[in-house]
Parts: structure tokens; sequence; C-alpha cells
């Protein structure tokens, strides 16, 4: 499949990658913004998790991470609800954290499960998120995740 992005050009995604982004999961991305309520207020900024997680993939790839580093960058936020960490204000969570609770169970969702063992990997190296630190590093450290949302959201926004 072919991609095209205002920031990192047009490019291929294939195998694993591609499979994976053809899930239904992956999909439901395309219809959450990436700034969660600040779509009321600011309409131009409507870049989806589904454009950020394929620009955090393909970052990864640039930055010449591993195949298993750009999996996980591309499914990071896969667990992500409707507003975004709007959901943790409601639910009460002051460490915003509603999405990274319920990420084993969305990442295990049989379509991503399916893909991931098909190509030899195993679902438990990718419930430790935290240990892919090109995808994601303590602040005040720059990681891919970091990189994209804070450079791409003005370009990305129509």
């Amino acid at each position: 499949m072919y991609y095209e992005d205002v920031l990192y050009g047009n490019f291929k995604i294939e195998g694993i990658l591609e499979e994976l982004v053809h899930t239904e999961p992956f999909q439901r991305l395309k219809r959450i913004h990436q700034g969660g309520a600040i779509i009321v207020a600011r309409p131009d900024l409507n870049q989806t998790r589904y454009e950020h997680s394929i620009g955090v993939m393909k970052l990864i790839q640039i930055m010449e991470g591993s195949l298993a580093e750009q999996i996980m960058g591309l499914l990071h936020d896969i667990s992500h609800t409707a507003f975004s960490h709007l959901i943790d204000y409601v639910l009460d969570l002051p460490e915003e954290n509603y999405h990274e609770r319920i990420f084993a169970e969305v990442i295990q969702h049989p379509e991503i499960l399916g893909v991931i063992e098909k190509y030899g990997f195993s679902m438990e190296q990718f419930l430790t998120p935290d240990k892919f630190t090109i995808l994601d590093y303590p602040l005040p450290s720059l990681c891919a995740d970091r990189i994209d949302y804070t450079l791409v959201l003005p370009c990305r926004g129509r």
C-alpha cells in the first residue's frame, strides 16, 4: 500500500505493517482525533490517531528502528478513545492513563493477534510498550511519538 504524508512524503507500507493498518481496530483510529477535544475550538487541527500512528511508524523506520519497534509505533495509540485524554478527566484518572489501562485488551483483538502471529512475533513482546525507547522515552528526552505529534499537528491540519 502506498501512503502519502505531508511530512514524510509518499512511501510504501508492506508486509506485517500493511496488514496491521488494514485491521478494524487500526482503521477505527481514522475517527479518533489526535488532539482530542481541541477539535471543537480548532477544527483546523484535525490530525487523526491513524495519521499520527503511521507517522510515528515511519519516523521509527527513518531512525532505523527494528521491525518490532515499527510495529509498536504503529500500534501505540490503538487503545485511544474518542476525545483522547478527556476521558481520563471524566473517569477521574489523574494519571491520564485510561488508554494504557486498556491497551493489552485492545492489542489482543483477534485480527491484530492473527497478523502478529502470522509473521512469527509473540504478542507478549508488545504488551510492555515502555521497552521501545525510540517510540517513547521519558521527558524531557525526545522520542518518535513526541516528535511526530509536536512537529506535524499543524502540518496535517487541513
